[in-house]
């Protein structure tokens, strides 16, 4: 059966209107979270770009999608998001326009995520930032974890599928 209907049929907003198109994601593993730059969790970005350029070459993408949901956590515009994460740690994968992950407005992306892999008893919602979402090579959703999970502690689950 075809996933084309699915998970490589989304696209995401990136800052300045531009649009990602998640086709460029076939063959790929992908590990999606929803980021904030004033969290107790921020420090996660650090991890998160370990992974990065541990994985990228053989075929890991990361995709943060800025998020103020959560205690306001992410006040700053784009511009102001893209500054802070290079800044403060390195960040060089592709992080999406600010966008909502819960309710009304909820991105596509998140819609589609959310519904493809439940939370801890069965809830849908993301229920904080840095949660996790694991997509392997054929745009299955393999794993979610909640904002406490470290991208260290999932390197051992990336290495397995990629």
């Amino acid at each position: 059966m075809s996933n084309d209907s699915g998970f490589y049929s989304l696209k995401a907003e990136l800052p300045g209107g531009k649009v990602y198109d998640f086709a460029d994601l076939k063959g790929k593993t992908v590990l999606i979270v929803n980021v904030a730059s004033k969290c107790g969790f921020t420090p996660q970005y650090k991890g998160l770009q370990e992974l990065y350029d541990k994985y990228k070459d053989k075929g890991l993408e990361i995709l943060g999608f800025p998020c103020n949901q959560f205690g306001g956590q992410e006040p700053a515009n784009d511009e102001g998001i893209k500054e802070f994460c290079t800044l403060n740690h390195g960040v060089t994968f592709p992080l999406m326009a600010k966008s909502d992950v819960n309710g009304d407005n909820t991105n596509e992306v998140y819609k589609w995520l959310k519904n493809e892999k439940a939370g801890l008893l069965g809830l849908t919602r993301i229920k904080w930032n840095f949660e996790k979402f694991l997509v392997d090579k054929e745009g299955k959703v393999v794993n979610r974890w909640a904002s406490t999970t470290t991208p260290a502690a999932i390197g051992a689950e990336i290495e397995k599928i990629i």
